[in-house]
């Protein structure tokens, strides 16, 4: 579960990272983390097909999985808030 919610969250900052460039804003903390959520995903799909090969499921759908997910995407708006802010003072 948590290679789905990092998947989500990074085509919702890469369509957020879109659409402000489109208008001609600054995009760069929403540039940044969605590369940080890309990166986690590939992470994950790397786990996840080791996990495959190693003769589990491909996903991991417990609560214990989610939670991690939660706290991954949690770790990631941290990291834009710090992003915002640190550009608002620049």
């Amino acid at each position: 579960m948590c290679e789905i919610l990092t998947i989500i969250a990074a085509l919702a900052f890469s369509a957020l990272w879109m659409s402000k460039r489109r208008a001609g804003r600054d995009a760069g903390a929403e540039g940044t983390t969605a590369l940080a959520f890309w990166g986690a995903a590939l992470m994950w799909a790397v786990d996840c097909a080791v996990s495959f090969m190693e003769g589990e499921g491909l996903l991991d759908l417990s609560w214990d999985d989610t939670a991690l997910g939660a706290v991954i995407v949690a770790a990631g708006l941290a990291f834009y808030g710090i992003l915002r802010i640190r550009r608002a003072k620049a």
